[in-house]
């Protein structure tokens, strides 16, 4: 770069606010947080929303520091608009809890911000546990951002660089352009992120960056190789031909 001012745009400095989400987490919670804590930078601020917990995740936030806000309504979407529009960061993050970021996620994302053409961005996620990687699922993960725009949102696709990212890729954007474009639709219970994804795309590109961060692995683990895929690939196909998300929902129940 020729002089500090290029190699430092304005946006770049942005500070970065990480919006949690969740709902009865205590069991992952405490690895998620640590993984906040190691930050390097560090966020501006963290705020866990919580969904109606009856386990001890309100506690386990409370005593890490980190502020806690109750949503008035069950769902993520209700969730992280509620932490959008509490957060003061100028980049919002949304990051499930039983999702862990790498030390160096908050520069990362500043510098892919820094970029004014991208509106969207998201990391390509891992799936572990104690056991395995899921590597094959994580390669289907991956490549349905690419696929699933291109057959249901062609036009998307190749005009404005749509890609369908998904909460497990940690997505995140400036806040102003999410305020703008609406936030989650409250009443999309599965494929908010997809939805959100369409919005901003609009606004820039949404772009999936070749850095990882790690998801656990308990749906697949529950459900098994085989019925995991099949009830991801039919919950894709079945909204990108526009049906409800109250009837996709029943495929996708919550696992602990």
């Amino acid at each position: 770069m020729g002089s500090s001012e290029a190699a430092q745009p304005a946006e770049s400095a942005g500070t970065v606010s990480i919006v949690l989400v969740a709902l009865d987490e205590a069991q992952a919670l405490p690895r998620t947080l640590a993984s906040v804590r190691a930050l390097d930078p560090a966020p501006r601020e963290v705020l866990l929303v919580d969904g109606g917990s009856r386990d001890d995740t309100v506690r386990l936030a409370s005593a890490a520091g980190i502020r806690v806000l109750h949503s008035p309504a069950p769902g993520r979407a209700v969730q992280m608009n509620l932490g959008a529009h509490a957060c003061r960061g100028e980049i919002v993050c949304f990051l499930h809890a039983d999702t862990w970021l790498p030390p160096d996620a908050v520069q990362v994302m500043q510098q892919t911000l820094a970029n004014p053409r991208v509106a969207l961005a998201g990391f390509v996620s891992l799936m572990t546990g104690s056991r395995k990687t899921r590597w094959l699922t994580s390669l289907h993960n991956t490549v349905k951002t690419i696929y699933a725009p291109l057959f249901f949102r062609p036009i998307g696709f190749f005009r404005n660089h749509l890609r369908l990212l998904f909460g497990d890729q940690v997505m995140f954007c400036r806040r102003s352009q999410f305020l703008a474009a609406g936030g989650f639709d409250p009443k999309q219970v599965v494929m908010e992120e997809a939805d959100l994804c369409i919005k901003l795309s609009r606004m820039g590109q949404v772009v999936q960056l070749s850095r990882t961060v790690w998801s656990s692995d308990r749906r697949v683990a529950r459900w098994g190789f085989f019925r995991s895929h099949a009830r991801f690939v039919t919950i894709a196909v079945l909204w990108g031909f526009g049906v409800p998300a109250r009837l996709l929902k029943r495929w996708y129940e919550d696992v602990r």
